[in-house]
């Protein structure tokens, strides 16, 4: 009898296991297949980018060299000729915006990262995450209209009541204020997975040696996260880079050479906005136009993930 029993046992847990490898084997199925479909999406992304900006190029009122140093985006004109087609004003128009983007959401999103991991209760954790949640939630284009609604006339008052100063009424500052208010919950989110990820022992140490609470979070747990910092700025500034319609509404639409935030630009993305919403048709030259402008965002992108992944191996810590 109790032999019965012993087989009977063994052969439940024969189809237990062969029922888990089972399992198993459809979890790592579907994993597999998520893995490709995400590769297969990129290849067809920059397949379709590829081939309208080959198309792009190959016609004979654009330049390749003209493109990448030309100083004058005029791709509408009526006679389009390679000295219209210079993305470096867009370029610039993106990076200005990104730059004042990330001088105002670097040290916040950074502070409010140190304060929420190394100062705030954890009652005090729970009612500040979600609202940080709900500043990444808010639409861009609400953002775009806060931005000319709020911002702008803020900064007419300081800069042109006070200072004297000729603020337009769309302008680089008020577009790349907004967009540091957009970012600030991506820096302050992952720099503070970073900084919770340190050891308790390395601030206990730091306690044990007579560091005060602000010297143990910029001198230990600060230099120690710093990977996950530093990656966390990378990422939101190719967030700043690639945002859309927040920047369409509040920085305007001219393609100016500058780097006076006070004026009007125009980004990458902005542009992109304003060609999609006329009437350009398919295989025309304004239409590859878009394409040719999204490459050059593509690749700006793609060059700021590999920075990010480069300085993840180069300076990530591994604790035990």
């Amino acid at each position: 009898m109790q032999a019965k029993k012993s087989g009977q046992s063994e052969h439940s847990k024969l189809l237990l296991s062969e029922d888990s490898r089972r399992r198993e084997g459809l979890i790592a199925f579907i994993f597999k297949a998520a893995a490709v479909l995400t590769i297969l999406v990129t290849i067809g992304i920059i397949v379709s980018l590829l081939s309208e900006t080959i198309g792009f190029f190959a016609r004979p009122e654009v330049s390749l060299w003209k493109f990448l140093t030309g100083t004058r985006w005029q791709p509408l004109s009526s006679k389009p000729s390679p000295e219209n087609f210079g993305i470096l004003p867009l370029v610039g128009g993106t990076l200005l915006v990104a730059g004042v983007a990330a001088l105002l959401a670097v040290p916040v999103g950074l502070g409010t990262a140190i304060f929420l991991s190394e100062y705030a209760t954890e009652k005090l954790r729970k009612i500040i995450k979600p609202v940080l949640e709900i500043l990444a939630g808010v639409p861009s284009v609400v953002y775009g209209f806060f931005a000319i609604s709020f911002i702008t006339p803020i900064i007419k008052t300081v800069f042109e009541g006070w200072l004297g100063l000729k603020v337009m009424y769309f302008n680089a500052l008020s577009a790349g204020l907004v967009v540091g208010i957009m970012i600030i919950p991506m820096i302050a989110s992952v720099s503070e997975d970073a900084m919770r990820a340190v050891p308790r022992s390395l601030r206990e140490g730091a306690f044990a040696l007579g560091a005060t609470r602000f010297e143990v979070a910029i001198k230990v747990v600060t230099p120690a996260a710093l990977s996950g910092i530093v990656a966390a700025f990378i990422l939101a500034i190719s967030r700043a880079i690639g945002e859309t319609m927040a920047v369409s509404i509040a920085a305007g639409s001219t393609p100016n050479m500058t780097l006076n935030p006070l004026k009007s630009v125009q980004t990458l993305t902005a542009f992109i906005v304003q060609v999609s919403f006329g009437d350009a048709a398919a295989g025309s030259i304004n239409s590859q136009s878009i394409y040719a402008v999204g490459m050059t965002l593509f690749v700006m992108t793609f060059v700021m993930n590999l920075i990010s992944d480069l300085v993840l191996r180069k300076f990530r810590e591994v604790y035990e």
